[in-house]
């Protein structure tokens, strides 16, 4: 059995935490047999479906960027949205314009994920919806899971480009590079799922000029934005109230990193790092995720001033956390955009990155940082310190005038919209 639920306030299905999958008031339901809600807004022009395994409990960017989608949905009477994620449970939450369709699955062994493996509920799902597009999120199984579902239904995929092949390799927990061999493996992968796709968008050149080497061409680019009104420079107002709730010192800098604790994101760096920085500035660090890598990454750090801060599932305290902070580092080198990096920004927080890798391409943009050498201890440790010996309130007008200039999310959406039309046209045309 799996379960309807339904939200105990009306439209739309997004709690105060920012969850869309903020649920209340079940009842049974088998998803497999029994009916279903009619699709919301029949006079949608354009119904979107997305499909995704990247969504759990504590995972960071691609849950925030639907999240954002589903939002700007509720509000836009000519689009319809649903989601399908996998879940402990089947279920089925609503709200205006928006639903979440949760398919149970097995969970990801060492992450926070669960495998999305049901392409008959899937395929159920997909029919009832009649999406005009639909876009995959994640790139192992399910692309593939997806296509076999819409087998015969005309409708179009696209993919959202949202791992990178190098940071694919690392997360499977290999540190060197891959070789020949690898590399053409992993382009070969990369290319048999490009041919499942109508297009691929990408939020970042990095991704681009990634997908370019593996051979495949039909690439968009829509960079990722960020909620101006909920990350902001003016919460550093709450700056001691913030810090000294979470113990943390208030008479030294404080510098932050937020994200999974995975192998992808190059904590060691900053872990290897901060001995330096904490001598020479008297700087406090704080980590704030979690993930595989956590016990490692505390066993070793030598530096003394370092806090570590569990995934913060409260969006305030996030939000207050980040623009409290005085230096935010994104060590990662393989990221694909870096949405934490950005919502750092948006609170006038200048950013210390890796020089390859989407972060990079946020704080030249901006001006409102420093990169350093990939895989460097040193110097990430001498960006950090030039960034915070430099003058604040510079760096802060910067990083926020930045954020409202290239990175309002109803300029993304908008962006996203006139793709997902273009590629249903495109397949109109085709099926014609």
């Amino acid at each position: 059995m799996a379960t309807l639920l339904t939200p105990a306030l009306a439209p739309p299905a997004i709690g105060a935490s920012g969850d869309v999958t903020a649920l209340a008031h079940a009842r049974p339901l088998s998803m497999a047999h029994d009916p279903l809600p009619p699709p919301d807004r029949p006079q949608a022009t354009t119904a979107v479906l997305d499909v995704t395994k990247w969504f759990g409990e504590t995972s960071g960017g691609v849950k925030t960027y639907l999240v954002e989608k589903a939002r700007w949905a509720s509000r836009q009477e000519t689009v319809r949205h649903a989601l399908v994620i996998p879940g402990a449970f089947d279920a089925l939450s609503e709200g205006r314009g928006t639903r979440v369709y949760r398919l149970q699955g097995p969970r990801v062994p060492n992450q926070a994920y669960r495998f999305l493996l049901a392409p008959r509920a899937l395929r159920r799902i997909i029919a009832h919806e009649q999406p005009t597009v639909i876009e995959v999120g994640s790139p192992v199984f399910v692309p593939w899971v997806t296509s076999f579902a819409t087998r015969g239904l005309g409708i179009p995929l696209v993919q959202f480009y949202h791992t990178s092949i190098a940071g694919a390799w690392r997360s499977l927990g290999l540190a060197r590079a891959p070789g020949r061999l690898g590399r053409g493996l992993l382009a070969r992968w990369v290319r048999s799922l490009d041919r499942l796709v109508a297009r691929t968008i990408v939020a970042s050149d990095f991704a681009a000029r990634e997908l370019a080497e593996a051979g495949v061409s039909r690439v968009t680019r829509v960079p990722l934005g960020v909620d101006l009104d909920h990350f902001y420079p003016a919460r550093r107002a709450t700056r001691e109230r913030t810090l000294r709730r979470l113990g943390l010192p208030l008479d030294r800098p404080i510098v932050m990193s937020v994200g999974r604790l995975a192998p992808e994101k190059r904590l060691e760096c900053l872990v290897d790092a901060w001995p330096n920085v904490e001598r020479a500035t008297g700087a406090h660090l704080v980590i704030v995720g979690s993930g595989p890598l956590e016990a490692a990454l505390r066993a070793r750090c030598s530096a003394v001033r370092v806090t570590w801060l569990p995934y913060q599932h409260d969006r305030v305290t996030l939000a207050n956390l980040i623009a409290a902070a005085d230096a935010f580092v994104a060590p990662g080198d393989v990221e694909t955009f870096g949405l934490a990096a950005l919502e750092a920004l948006a609170s006038g927080v200048p950013v210390v990155s890796s020089a390859e890798g989407a972060v990079a391409e946020l704080v030249e943009a901006s001006r409102a940082g420093a990169t350093f050498s990939s895989g460097s201890a040193v110097g990430c440790a001498h960006a950090v310190r030039d960034v915070l010996a430099a003058d604040f309130a510079s760096l802060s007008l910067r990083a926020r005038s930045y954020a409202e200039r290239e990175h309002d999310w109803a300029t993304v959406f908008s962006r996203l919209l006139a793709v997902y039309q273009e590629v249903a046209s495109e397949a109109a045309r085709f099926h014609s």
